[in-house]
């Protein structure tokens, strides 16, 4: 048995914002857009400043970091999204360098405060319970420490299973709006990331458990899978990709030793397709991100495979994923989760996949990184690494044994360079130079 709910208006939720809260939204789809419209509204009418707004990746408009609320709206995201990317890099907005799997913790731990949680929520079951249907992640974690839980109560918003499931009571405020989920929509891979994914899906085997992000890469990877067995998921998100594989019977989680026959994940970003299919449906488990990307938690199943990319992979393993000099591209996310996950679990494989050009022809393989590139999978991490021209192993691999393979991924255009570099970088009494005097 449950009470009956009371709704109130966006305007009037949002005035529980006082001066020098801390904001969580909930992420990616369910950003609850009619709160961020009355918070922004409030701060142009003068009566907030130094508020501090936290979010993963989402989908969307982002008004509030907008440089017209400098002093008003501070955005300190956990993820940088393509809405407040260009903000990011201009200094109007920042963000916290953080393993996803951790952003539970800074609010848990209290190293971040949460005032103020604003979600989006399915509609009340007949006992009470509403879900937070694609955005799980860390907004679980700021409904159970915010001061004030504000829930916008969408009808469009799927009912999804596992840790997705809370109380009403844990709610304080709702409000209705039956919108659309914002929808994500990827381009189909070019050559050069089918030739990835041909790579990629060549090192997985019959049995493994999947991790990949979204995109053109991972969507060539999923294309390459018809004829696997019995693959299933574990990640932090899946997209539209991994559909036709279920229907198939190609994934079906048969082969996992933790949540045996069912999907995992802690947040969702693709079309409606993808949203219907979470839908009150038992087969798939949206979780806490503390659970999905807990490094040890993913080790439990075997043959793990993680697939990550990276902006840029000096000759030497080092990996940078999140910001280039004073650009900041996404963040720390959940890569090194499951690259340490992977690596732990019995018969997995790590991998970062990336094209060995930039779209505007320089090499992203380097002698060394960018300054300012910020490292997020260390050369001690790095197992496998992939391009269009081949996949290396790089575990248990020296300084230059690494240099040679990295190189022989590379493109056949800055492979010279790259040599030469490797040459000057490890001197003439190492054993490189016999290597590359022998050309």
């Amino acid at each position: 048995m449950t009470t009956q709910i009371k709704f109130t208006t966006a305007e009037e939720a949002v005035k529980v914002i006082k001066s020098g809260d801390h904001i969580h939204l909930s992420s990616v789809a369910s950003a609850p857009q009619c709160l961020i419209n009355a918070m922004c509204a409030r701060g142009e009418a003068g009566e907030l400043k130094d508020v501090h707004i936290h979010h993963l990746h989402t989908e969307g408009p982002a008004p509030y970091a907008d440089e017209k609320f400098e002093g008003v709206f501070q955005l300190d995201s956990f993820f940088v999204g393509g809405n407040v990317r260009k903000v990011t890099q201009s200094g109007y907005a920042d963000y916290i360098p953080i393993f996803l799997s951790e952003t539970q913790r800074l609010y848990r731990c209290g190293a971040v405060p949460c005032n103020v949680a604003m979600i989006q929520v399915s509609t009340p079951d007949k006992h009470g319970f509403v879900s937070l249907g694609t955005s799980v992640d860390a907004t679980l974690a700021a409904v159970e420490t915010a001061e004030h839980v504000i829930a916008v109560v969408n009808k469009y918003v799927p009912r999804a299973f596992g840790q997705a499931m809370i109380h009403s009571s844990k709610i304080d405020i709702f409000v209705q709006d039956d919108k659309p989920l914002i929808e994500a929509h990827f381009t189909q891979p070019n050559a050069t990331e089918e030739a990835i994914g041909k790579h990629c899906a060549a090192l997985i085997e019959d049995g493994a458990t999947l991790q990949m992000g979204i995109g053109a890469i991972p969507n060539a990877v999923l294309a390459q899978l018809g004829n696997h067995k019995n693959l299933g998921i574990h990640t932090e998100m899946f997209a539209d990709g991994v559909l036709p594989l279920v229907e198939s019977g190609v994934i079906n989680g048969e082969a996992k030793n933790i949540d045996k026959g069912k999907m995992v994940s802690t947040f969702l970003m693709g079309s409606q397709r993808v949203y219907d299919f979470i839908d009150d449906n038992p087969a798939v488990l949206m979780m806490d991100v503390g659970y999905t990307n807990d490094p040890y938690i993913i080790s439990k199943n075997d043959r793990v495979t993680a697939i990550n990319s990276a902006l840029q992979v000096d000759i030497t393993g080092q990996v940078c994923a999140d910001s280039l000099g004073t650009k900041f591209y996404s963040g720390v996310g959940g890569q090194i989760d499951f690259v340490y996950g992977a690596s732990l679990s019995k018969g997995g494989k790590a991998i970062i996949a990336m094209p060995s050009m930039t779209n505007k022809g320089i090499s992203k393989i380097a002698p060394v990184l960018s300054p300012g590139a910020g490292v997020v999978t260390t050369r001690n991490h790095i197992h496998w690494f992939v391009t269009e021209h081949g996949a290396v192993d790089l575990y248990g691999k020296t300084l230059q044994e690494r240099a040679r393979l990295i190189i022989s991924v590379a493109d056949p255009s800055a492979q010279e360079e790259l040599d030469r570099a490797a040459f000057e970088r490890f001197g003439p009494h190492h054993h490189y130079v016999k290597g590359y005097m022998k050309k």
